[in-house]
């Protein structure tokens, strides 16, 4: 039988994302047994202290043993650390230390959410690709450059370590370890039984872009708000840098170096995103969102709304606009 050890870190985490991986991998065994075979995983929840807090103390988890017990083990899952991710990252380090002792000697990890600044902690993320919540992206570059953040991606999976991206999307990542581990079978069994959606790839579509400013070049973020400020222009790259007096290929360079986006992809996030508000909130159609948005080409709208959002323009609407017009 395998090991399965679920993290409870220190200090004030998320109890869903405990309690969530628990429950399936806990139904999956039962799948199992009441097919004839054996339950593929012991699962153990692991901590440093007899109890964790959550909620301001409304919930308490008692982990079932010390991590210093468990001398090996084949699944580790780190559960999202909320919006504590820095403090909890200082909090944790002997179960950093554990995690990357485990993973050297064959386990698997997965982080989900937050999680994700406690396993990048590790090192193990270094020049690895890596999915969290969109609404630390920055944060997490600033601390983790070496690591290949991919905040579209819904999962990532790379030399047994997966990650996944916010909030309640670790249960399309525990669904997918089911099928890894158990099979497909088993994999559809749970989905249907907690009603999770399977084969999600992206969280494109629930992202909010707000900009990347946690940077210091001033020029930057000038023209990032002249960018905002005028989203319905249509805005060339080259104007910009002549604008603002600095040769296209500095500007370039700047741009990607404060952001981590070309000026013209940082134009589009930006454009995509007003027409994202203007779909979800108005009567508008999709052709008047876009040229309110400094669009002209229907083409090239729809393809860059699909790159960015994964989804049509129409598609878009439809989910999140209840009250839309029917082109």
């Amino acid at each position: 039988m395998k090991h399965l050890t679920i993290i409870v870190p220190e200090g004030e985490n998320n109890l869903e994302s405990i309690v969530g991986p628990y429950n399936i991998f806990t139904r999956a065994n039962e799948y199992w047994e009441g097919s004839g075979q054996q339950s593929l995983f012991e699962i153990e929840l692991a901590g440093v202290s007899e109890e964790v807090e959550f909620y301001g103390d409304l919930f308490t988890v008692k982990p079932q043993t010390d991590i210093s017990a468990i001398s090996k083990t084949d699944l580790i899952i780190i559960p999202s650390l909320n919006h504590n991710y820095q403090e909890a990252v200082k909090e944790n380090e002997g179960l950093t230390d554990w995690i990357k002792k485990q993973y050297k000697a064959g386990a698997e990890v997965a982080s989900i959410c937050t999680g994700a600044f406690l396993l990048a902690s590790s090192g193990l993320l270094d020049g690895k690709n890596c999915s969290t919540h969109w609404s630390v992206a920055d944060n997490f570059r600033s601390m983790f450059p070496k690591v290949d953040l991919q905040t579209d991606k819904l999962i990532t999976d790379e030399h047994g370590i997966y990650t996944n991206g916010g909030a309640y999307s670790f249960l399309n990542l525990v669904i997918y370890l089911i099928e890894k581990y158990y099979g497909r079978q088993t994999a559809i069994y749970c989905s249907k039984v907690f009603q999770v959606e399977m084969d999600r790839e992206s969280q494109s579509s629930f992202i909010i872009f707000k900009g990347q400013k946690m940077h210091e070049d001033e020029i930057v973020k000038e023209v990032q708000d002249y960018i905002e400020r005028n989203v319905h222009e249509k805005i060339s790259v080259k104007q910009l840098a002549s604008q603002f007096a600095v040769s296209r290929r500095q500007f370039d360079r700047r741009f990607i170096k404060a952001t981590g986006n070309t000026p013209f992809e940082y134009l589009q996030r930006v454009k995509i995103e007003a027409a994202k508000k203007l779909l979800e909130t108005s009567r508008k159609t999709v052709t008047e969102a876009m040229y309110e948005v400094g669009y002209s080409d229907a083409s090239a709208f729809r393809k860059v709304f699909k790159e960015i959002t994964s989804l049509s323009p129409v598609e878009y609407r439809n989910r999140y606009n209840k009250d839309a017009v029917v082109l």
